[in-house]
């Protein structure tokens, strides 16, 4: 049998320097949608600034209670983050559950969170966020207890929590950050052990649900396919939160790394974007950024703006980008793979485009790659093993002298044996 879900109505308030406004509304029934509540209505309102007591007017408060009442509905969720005075005044004054964009979104980062790492980081951000509101949380976590039909099980965050003392909350998130660090030290060691076989790191970012994870299995499947490495893919809000680094070998030996990220979002909480700091520190030491675009969204341009102001904010606002416009079979005016100066429109899914895209990543991280003409002596038949495994072979013939390769390679391979071969041209191209 299908579960019953609560009914919620979506609230907003349009301030006069916010157009995109109706978007913003459009998503936060999308965010409900992902935690297993049924939206049965909405309510709006425009206005100069938000109401510092109770987030809209009276009149409209008393306009939001009729509606739950003749909606059925139990759950009232804000667009925007409320303040502890907000939501003990909204709750004394609506007897419901009163929620916001914050909740929505850790309790789906909670429930997608599959290794320990991320659901650490996740339990940090929550606890972070209800620090500052136990005594206006307490009836609306109260109100979880049951378990209920669906929609923000928290988990036990509800009646557990509530019995925290602020000292025990604090005390709970110092101990979850030590642990963190250490996962943290973990992965800094592997980032410096890639770094010193100089493999150059490409990163995927984007808003959520652009098609980061499904550009990355395009990507295995033509390079490494069989090899069962693929990324969880799904049409929905923040499939991925680990990052997910995957190797990919070219056919002229030529090796990057790949990371998969999580996926942005406006107005992305910043306890998360806090907490997820150290699993995002692979963008901001990679060598390119490919920043991945959902260009059936009709809201394309807005989504880019936040994904640029969220990299800025972790400081990787200066790296290399490439943009993707993925989803051009959805639209029938598209023409791909196609190439206009730094945008490569593509389809992951049907995997068309993914040789352009490599040949585009090619010429920005291989920057150090020569053409060279060398002779390498018999006794040093070592050398030509090492270069058919490092690097790319065009011809190879047997001389009187030794093996003469026509080969492109890194100029650190090159310098690091040059004195084992006679060079006979570089730049042979």
């Amino acid at each position: 049998m299908e579960q019953l879900r609560d009914k919620a109505v979506t609230v907003g308030v349009q301030l006069n320097n916010r157009p995109d406004f109706p978007s913003a509304m459009e998503e936060l029934r999308s965010l409900a949608d992902a935690c297993e509540l049924e939206v049965v209505g909405e309510l709006t309102q425009k206005a100069e600034r938000v109401n510092p007591s109770l987030y809209m007017g009276s009149g409209k408060i008393k306009e939001l209670q009729e509606v739950m009442a003749e909606s059925n509905a139990t759950v009232a969720i804000f667009n925007d983050e409320l303040s502890p005075s907000q939501i003990r005044n909204l709750e004394a004054k609506l007897d419901c559950r009163v929620i916001d964009r914050t909740i929505l979104i850790l309790d789906i980062f909670g429930s997608r969170a599959k290794t320990r790492e991320a659901k650490l980081q996740v339990e940090v951000a929550r606890l972070q966020y209800m620090l500052p509101r136990l005594i206006g949380l307490r009836e609306s976590l109260g109100r979880q207890g049951g378990g209920g039909g669906s929609g923000l099980s928290n988990k036990g965050s509800g009646e557990t929590k509530l019995e925290l003392d602020r000292r025990r909350i604090e005390d709970r998130i110092a101990a979850l950050q030590a642990d963190l660090e250490k996962l943290v030290s973990r992965r800094q060691i592997q980032r410096k052990q890639r770094s010193k076989n100089e493999v150059p790191v490409v990163c995927l970012v984007g808003y959520t649900n652009a098609g980061k994870s499904s550009l990355m299995n395009a990507l295995i499947q033509k390079y490494t396919p069989g090899s069962g490495k693929e990324v969880l893919a799904k049409d929905m809000l923040f499939a991925t939160l680990e990052t997910s680094v995957r190797s990919i070998q070219l056919p002229d030996r030529k090796t990057f790394l790949l990371a998969d990220t999580v996926g942005f979002i406006s107005q992305l909480p910043h306890h998360l974007i806090k907490a997820f700091r150290s699993t995002l520190e692979e963008v901001t030491e990679a060598d390119l950024l490919l920043h991945v675009v959902d260009c059936s969204d009709p809201e394309e341009g807005k989504r880019i703006e936040v994904t640029n102001e969220t990299l800025h904010e972790l400081g990787a606002g200066e790296i290399p980008s490439l943009y993707v416009y993925n989803k051009a079979d959805l639209k029938t005016d598209q023409l791909y793979p196609r190439v206009e100066d730094n945008i490569l429109y593509l389809s992951a899914h049907r995997s068309s485009g993914i040789e352009e895209l490599v040949q585009l990543i090619s010429e920005r991280i291989f920057t150090d790659y020569k053409e060279y003409e060398i002779l390498i002596p018999y006794d040093q038949g070592r050398l030509v093993s090492y270069f058919n495994e490092n690097a790319h072979i065009h011809s190879m013939s047997h001389e009187e002298d030794g093996t003469r390769l026509i080969l492109t390679c890194r100029e650190t391979d090159y310098d690091k044996h040059r004195e084992h071969f006679t060079i006979l041209n570089e730049g042979v191209y």
